[in-house]
């Protein structure tokens, strides 16, 4: 075998994942939010890009927008000449009062133009859509600001009123105070008892619950400003464990009641915020806004349509383009065409993304169709290679289209991915169940059973093999504990304490 340089020709095919390419990619897997501030930035860096809003897509021959906006403007300040309000208003000039708003400013110049809330050039920047309205409301009330006010009103002595700050620095969102006190006592040089009775008045600030070291004192506080803080109620908070195990009888015991007043303090410990500064937490929860909506039609199908208000609105100035493209040098004629390319390269994709997003749903809706007619116990199992071969797209590309992409229907709001579950065999050899219609079926069962009756995860798995699933202990177990729902023991023992307490009210009564 003799080793020597050799040249071969060969053709083979590749794909290349251009820079379009990839940003299509991205555009399909983004949320309306993401997309909006995309095209926020996209609009910036391209002077060819434009927001189109109502009727901002009709251009005048050879005409920008601009050059509209211009030419309007002047007939507009052709139209405000004296002689011509004097015809409109059949009266001069001078007949108006002298201190109408709209003839001069009620405030120096400077004065109004950093005075929001001024008659004069306030109220003309409100009608130009400048007018910051959110400069002018409240900030939000924080867990600092609230306990800094408490804590002057209750401390007046310097050195109380720094332990008192320092001890509020400890605070978390919830309203715990998680510093240690030895640390904070070393650093500004306190002895600990102060410090400690420093901490015993902050926790009687309200709301009851907070400078709490814990969960059970944070409860503890709370019975204590109901003056429910009994012992039979200290002995609950004390083990909170056995309350977590639902081992009511045990907790009967150590609390010295019968089952009707353990039921009681029950409800009252249901009433208790666990975590008390929550309630002046800053975040909001941002609504859910759907991408697809799903209504009946009058032919008895479902007429689909993307959401007008997810849609984004681009459009390519041409005109814009094509007048500056003739009064530039070479080096800025192939910057405009490149950005003239990604512009037009931009809104294909984005009309792409709209049609893909549309097809996918659509397929959705006609898999899913008795899940609309009938619930979430109709629901069929389903997945990704199913769509994708209905609709001839690759997997990948359905799985970026349905992440947080939401649908809405008469039977809720759903994200696309809830359409998908796995399937879960027939025990009589029939169509296969959805493991989300298992889980709605399972939830239904239990909250249906009786307190003599508790069904066991043996009992669910015969009562869902007699109904044709197929089913192991293990996944009722796991679907089970997937919702939340406490073992058939515990269940059991919740159940006979509020009969037992019904039974004691009804004899009592």
């Amino acid at each position: 075998m003799v080793l020597a340089p050799k040249l071969h020709l060969r053709q083979t095919q590749s794909l290349v994942m251009t820079p379009q390419l990839l940003q299509s990619i991205r555009l399909l897997q983004m949320t309306h939010l993401e997309l909006a501030h995309f095209l926020d930035a996209e609009i910036e860096r391209n002077p060819l890009l434009e927001r189109g809003e109502d009727g901002a897509g009709e251009w005048r021959d050879g005409e920008t927008q601009s050059e509209a906006r211009d030419s309007s403007d002047g007939e507009d300040r052709g139209n405000n000449t004296a002689e011509a309000i004097s015809d409109k208003l059949d009266a001069s000039l001078e007949n108006l009062f002298p201190d109408d708003p709209g003839t001069h400013d009620r405030i120096g110049p400077d004065l109004s133009a950093q005075w929001k809330s001024a008659g004069g050039n306030g109220l003309q920047a409100a009608g130009s859509g400048s007018y910051d309205l959110e400069g002018t409301t409240a900030a939000a009330r924080t867990l600092r600001d609230h306990v800094n006010e408490q804590i002057a009103l209750a401390f007046t002595d310097p050195a109380d009123l720094l332990m008192a700050h320092e001890l509020a620095e400890g605070l978390d969102e919830a309203g715990y105070m998680l510093a240690d006190l030895d640390e904070i006592a070393d650093r500004i040089g306190a002895r600990r008892t102060a410090l400690e009775a420093v901490l015993a008045t902050c926790q009687t600030f309200d709301p009851p619950g907070l400078f709490a070291r814990g969960l059970a004192e944070c409860l503890a506080l709370q019975l204590i400003a109901r003056d429910r803080y009994d012992p039979a109620m200290r002995a609950m908070i004390d083990n909170l464990d056995l309350l977590a195990k639902r081992d009511f009888q045990a907790l009967g015991r150590l609390c010295g009641v019968d089952a009707e007043d353990l039921a009681d303090m029950l409800a009252e410990i249901r009433t208790l915020d666990p975590k008390p500064g929550m309630m002046f937490s800053t975040g909001t929860a941002d609504p859910i806004v759907p991408d697809v909506i799903v209504k009946a039609a009058s032919d008895g199908g479902w007429a689909i349509e993307l959401n007008p208000e997810t849609l984004p609105r681009v459009l390519v100035n041409e005109p814009y383009y094509a007048r500056i493209a003739a009064q530039t040098r070479d080096a800025d004629r192939q910057f405009l065409s490149e950005c003239l390319q990604n512009a037009n390269w931009l809104t294909r994709s984005l009309d792409q993304r709209a049609k893909t997003i549309l097809k996918v749903a659509s397929e959705i809706v006609r898999q899913q169709d008795a899940f609309l007619v009938g619930g979430v116990s109709h629901l069929r199992p389903l997945n990704l290679r199913t769509v994708a071969d209905a609709i001839g797209m690759h997997e990948s590309t359905v799985s970026r289209v349905t992440v947080n992409k939401y649908i809405m229907t008469p039977r809720g709001t759903f994200e696309l991915r809830y359409f998908f579950s796995s399937a879960l065999a027939s025990a009589s050899g029939g169509e296969a169940h959805s493991s989300e219609a298992v889980r709605g079926r399972i939830r239904q069962l239990i909250d249906d059973e009786r307190p003599e009756a508790v069904l066991s995860d043996d009992s669910l798995v015969d009562i869902l093999h007699g109904e044709g699933i197929d089913i192991a202990r293990r996944t009722v177990a796991k679907y089970r504990e997937a919702l939340n729902i406490p073992s058939s023991v515990q269940r059991r023992r919740e159940k006979k304490m509020l009969a037992a307490a019904s039974g004691g009210g009804r004899s009592a009564a």
